[in-house]
């Protein structure tokens, strides 16, 4: 097993075609990074001075994490993306201690336990002269608890009169002899591969030659030059099904739908223009969003499409939740703090109260809020997005998403989910 470190080289490309006569300028090509959220996550845990650094160090072959003698050198989660082979692209996480101590090592395990809700592989890193203690059970109970995958880590073998017997969950290494360190890059991908569950976006809803139409907007919210994430990833997914990719600004629709010389086999819109693509499109061509597709994908689109009908049940002063898996910088009319409360308040015409939550940080306690409202999650792991919508379920607060919502606020949510039929007909 190997790694290839991201950046390990300089990660542009330079082409430079030569040709008498002629005077061809260099291509850059420009490696595009697998984004955060379908990377596997692994996630190193245990107490102090574990040597939890040290094998995350041994595991990719690098200087990723301090290493120290003194307790508690790794103060806070430290994450690293890179190429492990043969996993292919993965997130290091190296976690502080969970046995640390006073006010800022409370805060410290908490950071730490908020990582478990996003990791994919957990190993647990156990100082093997001391052997495992409550501590590490109770991390290896959580493990269990929230169905991660994980591996009992006995470092420091090397300083054991005898290597005992290691349970089928355990394996005995040594990152300072180097011991066992390919065994036990083995023993992960192992564990990766049983977590590896694959899940289209779009593909399986058409056939090779359909045609899709993206609605995009490319307004002041829009990143320069760029498309976001969902749309680059539904395209990836709309042509690796052989399928053909049209995109088009929701100014272009009409035109579009008129010269496309067929009917498109589905529309997928975003979901800021979506009442407006709705008129447009002719109600027996299939529609539907970024948003309600990622639904799907992380593993939330029947709790989400359920979770809008509190929308009718909102009352004066109740307050809504509205949380973003990402940060980014704030438009004057940004979707998630402008134009749904706006949205909102016109739909029920009542004083609803707001708060905001972005990237890591999503309350414990729902209790204050009677509906959660999340963006698509696209910078979220399928497991941390799960884990969100199973603390709003486990606490009876309803939560569902940005499209979904707009799609119930526009009237057109039972027709943007009919694509799903196990969903719309569950719908009313």
């Amino acid at each position: 097993m190997g790694y290839l470190p991201e950046n390990s080289e300089n990660p542009v490309k330079k082409i430079s075609p030569e040709g008498e006569g002629f005077n061809i300028p260099k291509l850059e090509i420009i490696m595009n990074e697998t984004p955060s959220a379908n990377r596997t996550h692994i996630g190193f845990f245990g107490r102090r001075n574990a040597g939890k650094s040290s094998i995350v160090n041994a595991v990719t072959g690098q200087d990723l994490a301090v290493v120290s003698d003194v307790p508690g050198t790794t103060t806070d989660p430290v994450f690293k993306a890179m190429e492990l082979l043969p996993i292919g692209p993965v997130m290091m996480i190296d976690t502080p201690g969970i046995d640390d101590e006073g006010t800022l090592g409370t805060l410290r395990i908490r950071k730490t336990k908020q990582i478990l809700n996003k990791s994919d592989i957990a190993l647990l890193i156990v100082d093997a002269t001391l052997g495992k203690t409550e501590t590490d059970q109770e991390l290896i109970d959580i493990f269990r608890a929230k169905h991660i995958p994980y591996l009992v880590v006995q470092n420091k073998c090397d300083l054991l009169n005898e290597i005992p017997s290691a349970a089928p969950e355990e394996i005995f290494v040594s990152a300072k002899a180097s011991f066992h360190l390919t065994e036990l890059k083995e023993r992960i991908a192992t564990l990766t591969a049983m977590d590896k569950q694959e899940q289209p976006l779009v593909a399986d809803l058409i056939q090779p030659l359909d045609v899709v139409l993206l609605v995009i907007p490319i307004d002041s919210a829009a990143p320069k030059g760029r498309l976001i994430l969902p749309q680059q990833q539904t395209i990836r997914d709309i042509l690796e099904a052989g399928a053909i990719a049209v995109a088009v600004k929701e100014t272009e629709l009409r035109e579009t739908l008129a010269t496309l010389g067929q009917k498109p086999n589905l529309v997928i819109s975003d979901s800021q223009v979506f009442g407006k693509v709705s008129e447009e499109v002719p109600n027996d061509i299939p529609l539907t969003s970024f948003s309600i597709l990622f639904a799907r994908y992380k593993g939330s689109l029947l709790s989400a499409v359920q979770g809008a009908k509190m929308l009718d049940l909102l009352a004066d002063g109740d307050t809504v939740l509205i949380s973003e898996g990402c940060t980014h910088h704030r438009q004057c009319d940004d979707i998630g703090t402008v134009k749904l409360p706006r949205w909102i308040q016109e739909y029920t015409g009542k004083p609803i109260q707001f708060a905001f939550t972005s990237g890591r940080d999503f309350p414990e306690d729902l209790s204050p809020y009677k509906l959660v409202v999340h963006c698509g999650g696209c910078m979220l792991t399928e497991r941390e997005m799960k884990y969100r919508v199973q603390c709003a379920m486990d606490q009876q607060v309803p939560m569902t998403n940005y499209g979904i919502l707009i799609a119930h606020i526009n009237g057109i949510l039972k027709r943007s989910v009919a694509v799903f039929p196990h969903i719309a007909a569950k719908l009313y």
